[in-house]
């Protein structure tokens, strides 16, 4: 076992006991990792000393291009800034607060490369948000775009732990403190030797249960996922140097940080870094920039549907969709749309990426996929047995990674016997693939019947007037909860009673009567996590009572 490269022990010494931690499988090939290695080495100094890809342009911009090896000249140099100004120490928790651009994506690395530990925050997060960051990561230092410093000086006044912390942006005309003393820095910068299991970064669940708790991942996880989704479902070859990655997740939100940083780097490929774009914004840059992959919500993608027809999308290979569960109305509506059927894959915070997915080819409307290589998944039921086939239950997963939860109780309530039981109810079919049913705490139980309010979300979103909707569980005296609709209407689709009446008697064509929807509400917007997941614990908040 080689020893910890951390000199601050903080994330090691609260890393979950020894009972509660998951069983790890490295049971493939490309998951026999070294002892030591550091994740940012991987990516960056191999690609241009070992596979000769210093020339291939690696981060790009709707104003910048960086190659690979300009991309590890500025990671170096931050490095410096990190150690030599900031006097950052490896172990040292370092928050990175910014949008998506080459220069946050540099930090993000170079902050790996001097062995420190990464806690990239959402950008409209607010002063108690980040202030609840940096008391339970213990922040020492921070990376802050400029643009968003307001919020950050205010949660910093509170906690001295925050001892440094430095500006930047990506616009020349913004004076940063970051600019001048890359500048001074001297070239190269030798990656600390740390240890496969040496945490690499902390990431922050995204809240829709309100809650956020910190996930551990260590360098070797990082390695684990590049080797796991990337080479096993995207299928992309030796011309991985013409391919250009983009989409609208944040670099924070760990599906982001794969699809749009750490996959195309180990592949050998470009990313198109987009500062918040719009599903407009997004169409344009891809027909003008010949974007080739796309990862993106199931939201994001039916906001875009009506636009796309705009667009020559033309350049587009393959489109991936995970955050949220996807609708199978969507899968057919952006085939309709593009020619192209969308990847479905489930991950988490808590496992860093996607674990059940499907080849483009292999896709079936309405399910999920099948573990991806690496991984195993089961169906479980309240006592910790698999289920039959068509039987829903807990989803739980195993494999090179894992939940580690930063000193955090409800570490026990997600492994359990080594599994990771994710909080999703799932079911499996006879062929294997599994199939999304609800959140476990999202489960309508209405007259002694299990309710998953996704498939009557799904049967409402194949209605030509629903644009978004959710449905949650109300309390109902004669039932014990009664289904209730939540649903924004099209642009030019005006509410009312009769049309509350046929999106009714639409479910009811689709599903069993005892789903369909006994009350729907209108609304103009649905509450939503920054990276869009719908956060139906919110609903239910709002709501107490049916209609």
């Amino acid at each position: 076992m080689i020893a910890s490269a951390h000199i601050d022990s903080f994330a090691r010494d609260r890393r979950p006991p020894q009972e509660s931690s998951p069983e790890f499988v490295y049971e493939l090939p490309q998951l026999q990792f070294p002892e030591q290695i550091n994740c940012a080495a991987e990516l960056l100094d191999r690609a241009v000393d070992e596979r000769g890809w210093g020339a291939r342009p690696a981060l790009l911009s709707p104003t910048a291009a960086l190659s690979y090896a300009q991309l590890r000249d500025r990671v170096d140099r931050i490095a410096r800034v990190l150690v030599e100004d900031m006097g950052a120490v490896p172990g040292n928790r370092v928050l990175l607060r910014g949008c998506n651009t080459p220069t946050l994506a540099a930090i993000w690395l170079a902050v790996q490369k001097a062995g420190c530990i990464a806690v990239t925050t959402m950008p409209l997060l607010r002063a108690k948000e980040l202030a609840e960051i940096i008391a339970k990561a213990q922040i020492t230092h921070a990376f802050c775009e400029i643009a968003l410093a307001a919020e950050l000086d205010a949660a910093r006044a509170r906690f001295p732990v925050l001892r440094e912390v430095t500006d930047f942006s990506d616009d020349p005309a913004e004076k940063s403190a970051l600019a001048p003393r890359l500048a001074g820095k001297a070239p190269g910068f030798a990656a600390v030797a740390t240890a496969a299991d040496d945490t690499a970064l902390i990431a922050f669940t995204s809240g829709t249960t309100g809650v956020p708790k910190g996930a551990m991942h260590s360098h070797r996880d990082i390695m684990a996922i590049c080797a796991c989704f990337p080479r096993s479902i995207l299928e992309i070859g030796a011309d991985a140097g013409d391919e250009i990655f983009c989409g609208p997740s944040p670099l924070a939100f760990t599906f982001g940080l794969g699809g749009l940083l750490l996959f195309p780097l180990s592949l050998g490929a470009a990313t198109l870094l987009l500062p918040q774009p719009s599903p407009e914004s997004l169409l344009g840059i891809i027909a003008a920039r010949r974007a080739t992959t796309l990862f993106a919500t199931p939201t994001f993608y039916r906001q875009m549907l009506p636009l796309a027809a705009r667009y020559d999308l033309s350049s587009l290979r393959r489109c991936i969709s995970a955050g949220e569960p996807l609708p199978a109305a969507t899968l057919e509506q952006w085939r309709d749309a593009t020619n192209i059927t969308l990847i479905d894959g489930i991950g988490s915070t808590e496992m860093l990426h996607i674990f059940i997915s499907a080849r483009a080819a292999e896709m079936r409307p309405g399910a999920t996929g099948k573990p991806i290589p690496g991984y195993s998944a089961a169906v479980l039921d309240a006592a910790g047995r698999p289920v039959a086939p068509g039987v829903v239950g807990r989803l739980a997963v195993k494999g090179p990674t894992g939940c580690r939860y930063l000193d955090d109780p409800r570490q026990a309530a997600y492994v359990q016997n080594g599994w990771n039981v994710t909080g999703d109810a799932y079911w499996m079919d006879e062929a294997g693939y599994f199939h999304f049913a609800a959140r476990t705490d999202d489960l309508i139980i209405s007259a002694g019947c299990n309710i998953g309010g996704p498939e009557v979300e799904e049967a409402l979103l194949s209605h030509p007037a629903v644009a978004e909707c959710g449905v949650i569980g109300v309390a109902d005296a004669e039932r014990g909860q009664a289904v209730k609709a939540c649903v924004v209407l099209r642009p030019g689709v005006t509410p009312s009673d009769a049309l509350a009446g046929e999106l009714q008697e639409h479910v009811k064509k689709l599903l069993a009567p005892f789903k369909v929807p006994r009350g729907i509400e209108f609304r103009d917007a649905l509450p939503r996590t920054e990276t869009g997941k719908l956060q139906r614990f919110r609903l239910r908040e709002e709501t107490t009572t049916e209609g």
